[in-house]
């Protein structure tokens, strides 16, 4: 399609199909500097758009795909990331997804299970999410372009197929394998780490009131309720032998037996869950949010989390013009998930050590309940202390 040049300060239209509400959008562009320009129309993209709205900014976030964009991940919401999506201004209605009460971790040894310290989380499919985040950024005035692919950023502008959009703030919300990052020359990382997921929904009755987790060879698999009539379940592995279902479910019995009669309810989708510690995640006009700014590993359940409150603490630096601001905001709210992912990779790598873990879970619920505490970011430092020195202490004594 040719897009038509309006007049003589170089204006330009676009159309973006939004196949949510049905309709389309048409947008003008100037070659005037915009305020926000958002490339990606994923989850972190979105909160982003509509952070930025809420301080004043005109938002403009660009997509080369459509809705509904699906990711293969877990689908479940921790409470506090439910928090973090109500200071965005995007509730959950009644009747949406599906509540649990906590976490619980399964080995063909032992099983464990503690329930969150506050609220309950939330089993929702990433699409009906999406939708949600899609229908608050228009209703606060975003401006949505589907279909419209970004090919590159010079001199602080972002180029399209039919023009160049400048921006006083670009925005990378374009996951794991960031291009925004690559063209903006922040890939330097200080930690690189990837694996593989596979997710599957069934069709069944959710037999538990947790999320769980399904530890195995090789192999996880977080099983999240997102209905009355069905659950997501992710493998997860470092090959694709690993997150195979055939071979997960061989090595993790306890899951295969729950799910030997249930119907699939939707095609296999895989994903490269790539997880990057950077150096620093702005340049000169341009920030990055979200997997693209790092991400932790899809096995702690933060991503999400992490996403929305980056998208607020971004808001709140282009209000006071620094970015430096979100540097700072990034790297706290990452230091917990960061070291909670450390501590759950070990047990992922090391079988003796994960068996009797989970082992001394198993024989000590209180103890799992005050890691779970820490997880969550509800324990103070001293109780981080005492957690970790009881834990020591009951593998010392066996």
């Amino acid at each position: 399609m040719r897009w038509p040049w309006l007049d003589a300060r170089s204006q330009f239209e676009i159309v973006g199909l939004n196949s949510v509400v049905g309709r389309a959008v048409r947008v003008a562009f100037t070659r005037e500097e915009r305020d926000v320009f958002v490339i990606g129309g994923g989850p972190s993209g979105l909160a982003v758009a509509i952070a930025a709205r809420r301080k004043g900014f005109a938002v403009t976030v660009a997509d080369g795909a459509e809705p509904p964009i699906d990711k293969a991940c877990g689908e479940g919401m921790m409470p506090a990331t439910q928090t973090a999506l109500k200071d965005l201004g995007v509730e959950l209605p009644c009747g949406i997804g599906y509540p649990f009460r906590g976490i619980r971790f399964l080995q063909r040894e032992s099983e464990v299970s503690a329930d969150f310290p506050q609220g309950l989380g939330m089993g929702i499919r990433r699409t009906l999410l999406q939708e949600l985040l899609i229908k608050e950024a228009e209703k606060s005035g975003v401006q949505l372009l589907w279909r419209t692919p970004v090919l590159g950023l010079e001199s602080g502008a972002a180029c399209l197929t039919s023009g160049t959009v400048r921006a006083r703030w670009i925005i990378g919300a374009d996951g794991s394998y960031s291009r925004v990052r690559s063209w903006s020359g922040l890939d330097w990382a200080i930690r690189n780490s990837c694996r593989l997921a596979c997710r599957r929904h069934y069709r069944v009755h959710p037999w538990s009131e947790f999320m769980e987790i399904y530890w195995g060879p090789r192999v996880q698999a977080c099983v999240t309720p997102i209905s009355k009539q069905e659950v997501c379940v992710v493998t997860i592995g470092e090959t694709s032998k690993d997150v195979d279902f055939d071979h997960a479910m061989s090595v993790l019995p306890k899951l295969r037996e729950r799910l030997a009669n249930a119907e699939l309810a939707s095609h296999e989708r895989g994903a490269t869950t790539a997880v990057h510690s950077l150096v620093r995640v702005w340049r000169g006009n341009v920030a990055l949010v979200g997997d693209a700014s790092g991400g932790v590993d899809a096995i702690t359940g933060e991503g999400l989390r992490l996403a929305f409150r980056q998208a607020l603490a971004l808001a709140d630096a282009m209000r006071v013009g620094d970015l430096r601001v979100y540097q700072r905001a990034h790297r706290q709210l990452a230091r917990r998930p960061i070291q909670m992912g450390a501590l759950m990779l070990k047990l992922v790598h090391f079988q003796g050590l994960r068996v009797r873990t989970l082992q001394t879970f198993s024989k000590h619920p209180e103890l799992f309940a005050r890691i779970l505490r820490i997880h969550v970011g509800q324990a103070t430092a001293g109780a981080v202390v005492v957690a970790g020195a009881q834990l020591g202490w009951q593998f010392l004594a066996g």
